[in-house]
C-alpha cells in the first residue's frame, strides 16, 4: 500500500492506502448538493487528466492542442494543471493544514478555485487541493510534484469476480448517482454502435438505456442487439455487451462470444445483472384479514429516470471517435 509523503521535508502526509480504479463518477456531480467522500476510506486513484488552475476555453485553445490533452470536442474549460494528481478521500489526509486564503468555495464549503489550498505542516509546502463544496465530490488531490510515496504496509490483495459478487463489494455507497455512469455507459454504447439502430435485450438494462437510445439512434433495419455479460451472469448472443471493469485494476470483463464489449461501472452492471428481489410481504403466509399495512410506501422518484446528459457529453468528448462527423452531431445535439 501506499503512503504519501511531503516532497518538501518527508512528513507523513496521508494514511496507508491501496490503488483503486479512477470513479467514472467524476463525469459528473449533482448540482446544489453536498456528495460523500468520492473514494472509500483506505483507497486512492491517479487521475491522468490535468487538473487545476490556469483554466483555458476551447476556442482558445484549439482542436490540434485539445486533442493532444485527450478531449476531442468541446466540453468545459482545459486546464494547463499537472496530470496524475493523486485522489483519496479528505480523511486520509495527515500532517496538513488549510492555505485559508485559498479556500474559496461557494456556499457549504472549499472548490478548489484558487489553486491548492493544502500545506505541509512541516514546512509550508503546498501540497494538494481539497474540494467539498456543494456540487463537488469531496475530494483531496495531492500534487504529483509535491510528495514522495513512502514505504508501506503489504498491498490489499486484488479480489477475483466470484468474490467481488459473494462479498457485496461491487454493491456500493454511490448508487444514489447511478446517473452518472448510466450516462457514460449511454455514450460507449453510442459509439459502439457506430451509428446503427440499438435494440437492448428486454430487462433492466433495457428500461434504464432504451429510450435514450430510441432517441439519439436511428430506427430501422441492422440494428445491433445489446446485452449484459458477465461473472456469474454467461454471454447471451448480442452484438455490444455490457461489461463490468473491475474496481480494483480497471480491468474491463472480455467475453468470449466475440461481442463488443462496452464497460460499464461494476456497481451498475451489478444492479443490472442481479436485480434487487426483495418484497415487502412476509416470507411466509399473509396479513390476516382485517389488518392492513402501516410501514411507509417506498419513494418514488419525482421524474423518470434518465442518463446523466453531462457524463453522457463528458465522455463522448474524451472519445476520438466523436471527430466523425455522425457522432459529432449527436454530441452536439445533446448539448
Amino acid at each position: 500500500m501506499a503512503v504519501f509523503g511531503c516532497a518538501g521535508c518527508g512528513a507523513v502526509l496521508t494514511a496507508a492506502v491501496s490503488q483503486v480504479a479512477l470513479p467514472i463518477h467524476l463525469a459528473d456531480a449533482h448540482w446544489e448538493s453536498l456528495h460523500p467522500p468520492l473514494l472509500e476510506a483506505g483507497s486512492y486513484a491517479l487521475d491522468p487528466a490535468p487538473y487545476g488552475p490556469p483554466w483555458r476555453q476551447w476556442d482558445e485553445v484549439g482542436p490540434d492542442e485539445a486533442a493532444e490533452r485527450g478531449r476531442f470536442a468541446p466540453f468545459g474549460a482545459l486546464s494547463d494543471g499537472p496530470s496524475d494528481t493523486v485522489l483519496l478521500a479528505p480523511g486520509d489526509t495527515r500532517g496538513t493544514g488549510l492555505i485559508l486564503e485559498r479556500a474559496g468555495g461557494h456556499c457549504r464549503g472549499i472548490d478548489g478555485r484558487d489553486g491548492p489550498n493544502l500545506a505541509c505542516l512541516g514546512c509550508d509546502l503546498p501540497v494538494g487541493t481539497r474540494m467539498d463544496d456543494c456540487g463537488c465530490w469531496q475530494v483531496v488531490r495531492l500534487l504529483p510534484q509535491a510528495v514522495v510515496r513512502l514505504p508501506g504496509p503489504p498491498e490489499r490483495p486484488v479480489m477475483d469476480w466470484a468474490d467481488l459478487l459473494a462479498t457485496g463489494a461491487l454493491w456500493h455507497r454511490l448508487a444514489e448517482y447511478r446517473d452518472i455512469p448510466a450516462g457514460v455507459a449511454l455514450a460507449r454504447v453510442v459509439a459502439a454502435a457506430g451509428g446503427a439502430p440499438v435494440e437492448v435485450a428486454a430487462g433492466p438494462a433495457a428500461e434504464l438505456l432504451g429510450p435514450a437510445l430510441g432517441a439519439l439512434l436511428p430506427a430501422g433495419e441492422g440494428a445491433k442487439r445489446l446485452d449484459l455479460a458477465g461473472p456469474e451472469f454467461g454471454e447471451p448472443a448480442a452484438d455490444l455487451a455490457l461489461v463490468p471493469v473491475h474496481p480494483q485494476t480497471g480491468d474491463v470483463w472480455q467475453p468470449r462470444a466475440g461481442a463488443v464489449p462496452v464497460p460499464v461501472d461494476a456497481a451498475l452492471w451489478a444492479e443490472l445483472a442481479f436485480p434487487s428481489q426483495r418484497t415487502r410481504l412476509p416470507v411466509v403466509g399473509g396479513l390476516p384479514a382485517g389488518v392492513e399495512r402501516d410501514d411507509p410506501l417506498p419513494p418514488h422518484p419525482w421524474y423518470p429516470f434518465r442518463p446523466s446528459g453531462e457524463a453522457f457529453r463528458y465522455t463522448l468528448a474524451r472519445m476520438p471517435a466523436v471527430r466523425e462527423p455522425w457522432l459529432r452531431a449527436i454530441h452536439d445535439r445533446a448539448r
